[in-house]
């Protein structure tokens, strides 16, 4: 298993519940170092990240310095999520890497994914564990 320094944890944001199972073997299958939690909706995703919410008081649950975030959910989307975090507190958004992740060929959804600064890079969906270790290689020591 590879640990990568700032890396305690991944983040999947994705509604879909088979795609998480998915990318969390990927992930594993890629023998990353860190805690890889799944979320299914924006808002439990921020309280996640700002200890909100059923996170308040857990302090011990590794918090991500990874997120692969789905585009098209129900409810809040993808976007939604980058609009509600880039209102956060710096202090919640230190060290974060977003990789949004979509199965759409709108060749819009990747512009728009590229505007926001906090997005790193725009990935079609499913994840191979050589991408996992290229984004890691790429933004951890």
């Amino acid at each position: 298993m590879k640990r990568y320094e700032g890396l305690e944890g991944i983040l999947l944001i994705d509604d879909d519940l088979p795609t998480n199972f998915i990318h969390k073997k990927v992930i594993e299958k890629a023998a990353v170092n860190a805690a890889v939690k799944s979320i299914t909706s924006v808002q439990e995703a921020l309280d996640f990240i700002t200890y909100s919410g059923i996170y308040e008081d857990t302090p011990q649950i590794p918090r991500p310095g990874l997120i692969f975030l789905d585009i098209n959910m129900p409810g809040l989307d993808g976007w939604d999520f980058m609009d509600a975090y880039n209102r956060l507190d710096q202090r919640f958004k230190a060290r974060l890497i977003i990789i949004m992740l979509s199965t759409s060929l709108d060749p819009e959804d990747k512009a728009m994914a590229m505007i926001d600064r906090e997005v790193v890079t725009f990935l079609s969906k499913p994840l191979r564990p050589e991408i996992v270790t290229t984004i890691l290689d790429r933004y951890f020591k």
